[in-house]
């Protein structure tokens, strides 16, 4: 069994160090360039979504018959007088 060491401990603070400003360094690069990608296929799907429902609601439309109008009367508008 081994003991712990003050070598060893400082050995994995410097890995864990090295990791993390690698890390760091790396998504300062790339980041950016996968935010674009995900906003650019976001709004793809929101453009496709909006043309899908733009034909439905055409087709739909030119689907339906023209409701006829009762007429009921003429309009008369009517002063109060005092």
């Amino acid at each position: 069994m081994e003991t712990a060491s003050l070598t060893g401990l400082i050995e994995d603070l410097f890995y864990i160090l090295v990791f993390y400003y690698v890390f760091k360094f790396l998504a300062r690069l790339f980041l950016p360039v996968l935010a674009k990608k995900v906003v650019e296929k976001a709004s793809e799907q929101f453009q496709q979504h909006q043309n899908y429902q733009q034909q439905n609601h055409t087709q739909s439309t030119a689907a339906e018959k023209p409701k006829e109008k009762k007429i009921v009367g003429e309009y008369v508008d009517f002063e109060e007088i005092e």
